[in-house]
This record gives structure tokens, C-alpha cells and sequence, in this order.
């Protein structure tokens, strides 16, 4: 049985090619990426340290294996967070037999307040497993149509695995889909991600599946939103931080003039729906 650890560790060795390393290509392979043996000698460790991280019988390497496997693999900062995490819930606190449970879904007042001063701009407030806690009217706007919030709790990564209208809302589906994948690592805990995991992997199929044990780092470009209105819409993202909370808050604001236009339309459009929505 593998871990986190050592699926994340295989699936960046397996995408890298020799070359881009100054490594000599040496002919066919069983398996695409670097050799085993080219990372461990990259990383100053045993061929067989190696496998036994990679297949998860070493759930506990140190600090200087995990920066040495870092630096080997050219990780880049994000990465290299990515690696820390997963080292850390693998070492002991992701537990095979831990009890699933929900999220908590409580949004502090000073948040709120935080929220309605962003009105009527394009916000909202969730957590890692994609829960929306609570938006702007704007955001009701923007997604109106679409199918997001039509569900009384709301949620971004079921909606965009499970939803059909998902794949027409978002023009670069599947980068929006590795993001929602990959924050799932950073769920409020691991109990509430199993939770999720479990709950969502039967009806989302592999889609999800493959795209949550591949641990790919997602680029966050710019979001390219296809409007029920026939308007596409282009969205650059500011996320704020709520660790205390485990929360993003995360405003969008347009990248081009046309959808700044497109989007005073939407406002006018919409000026009579109520402002800020907090979801219980």
C-alpha cells in the first residue's frame, strides 16, 4: 500500500525527463521519467530507501532526506510545501482508521464584515474541500445560471466534477478540476478530507480519482468563465488566507476591459437581488 508521500515522490520522478537534468537518456524504459536509481544518486540516498519511500513502507523520512529529495526532483516552492505537507500527514497523522467527519461550516463576524465591505464586487468565502460559506452579490451574478448555487450548500468541487454544466461554465475545465483536487490535500483536517474523498469519489468517478492521488500543482492562471448570457468572462483571483479558520476568502476581479464592461452589465442586470449570503 503506497502513501501520499510516495505517490507524490513516483508521480514527479515519472514526469521528468532526463534531459531537462543534464542526464544522459540511456534507451528504453519499463517506466516513462527518471530512473529510480538517477533520483536516489541525485538525492544522496539508497536505491532502496528510495523504493521504500516511494512505495510507502518509510512513512517518516527526515528533514535533510525530504530537502534532498526536493532539490533532486527541482521542486518549486509551491512543490516543495506540497512535499512538507504530505510528509507530515503521512509521518502520523493521516491515519487509515481515522473517523470521517464533516467540516465545520461557522464563518466569524469580523470575516462577514470583511465580505459585505467587498459588496458589490465578486467574492466569496470557502473552505479547501470547496464549500462556499458565503458570497457577494456579485458572485451571485457572475455565477447565476450556471448551476453552482442552485444546491442549499453549496460546493465547488462536487459542482465541478458532478455537474455537467460545469464543463461549459469553465473554459479551462480541467485546470479548475486539478485545483479543486489538489486543495483537498489542504483540507481544515484529514479526517474531513477522507470524509469528502469518500463521499465524492463514487459519483465523480476517475476523474477525480486519478487527478487526487496525482498530487499535479495547479498553475491558477487566469479564470475564463463562460456566462449563461452568452458573455465570456475573464477573472484574475486574490486569495486571502484564513489559517486560524481554514478558510479562503477569494475575490475576483477582471482581467480585460471587455469583462469589466460585461460585468457592470451583469450588476445592472441583477441590481435588485439581495447583497451578501451567508450559507448555514
Amino acid at each position: 500500500m503506497g502513501s501520499p508521500l510516495g505517490d507524490f515522490v513516483r508521480a514527479k520522478r515519472d514526469s521528468i525527463q532526463p534531459a531537462s537534468l543534464g542526464l544522459p537518456d540511456s534507451g528504453r524504459r519499463r517506466s516513462p521519467g527518471l530512473r529510480r536509481s538517477d533520483l536516489a544518486a541525485r538525492a544522496g540516498i539508497s536505491v532502496e530507501y528510495l523504493t521504500r519511500i516511494e512505495q510507502g513502507r518509510d512513512r517518516n523520512p527526515s528533514v535533510p532526506v525530504v530537502n534532498a529529495l526536493a532539490d533532486a526532483l527541482s521542486l518549486d516552492r509551491t512543490e516543495r510545501d506540497h512535499l512538507r505537507y504530505l510528509t507530515k500527514i503521512t509521518g502520523g497523522d493521516c491515519s487509515a482508521h481515522a473517523r470521517p467527519v464533516p467540516p465545520r461550516r461557522e464563518v466569524r463576524g469580523p470575516v462577514l464584515q470583511t465580505l459585505r465591505l467587498l459588496e458589490p464586487g465578486i467574492a466569496m468565502l470557502a473552505n479547501r474541500l470547496g464549500d462556499v460559506l458565503a458570497h457577494t452579490s456579485g458572485f451571485a451574478s457572475v455565477t447565476r445560471g450556471a448551476g453552482l448555487l442552485d444546491d442549499d450548500a453549496p460546493n465547488l468541487t462536487r459542482y465541478v466534477f458532478t455537474d455537467p454544466r460545469a464543463r461549459a461554465f469553465f473554459a479551462d475545465w480541467d485546470d479548475v478540476a486539478d485545483e479543486q483536487a489538489f486543495d483537498l490535500w489542504f483540507a481544515p483536517s484529514v479526517e474531513n478530507s477522507e470524509w469528502f474523498s469518500t463521499e465524492l469519489a463514487p459519483v465523480a468517478g476517475p476523474e477525480f480519482t486519478s487527478r487526487l492521488n496525482r498530487h499535479v500543482v495547479p498553475r491558477r492562471g487566469t479564470l475564463r468563465l463562460n456566462h449563461p448570457t452568452g458573455r465570456e468572462l475573464h477573472l484574475s483571483r486574490e486569495t486571502l488566507e484564513l489559517p486560524s479558520d481554514a478558510q479562503q476568502l477569494v475575490v475576483f476581479l477582471p482581467a480585460d476591459e471587455a469583462t469589466a464592461e460585461a460585468l457592470d452589465r451583469l450588476r445592472q442586470r441583477d441590481r435588485h437581488h439581495g447583497p451578501l449570503q451567508v450559507i448555514s
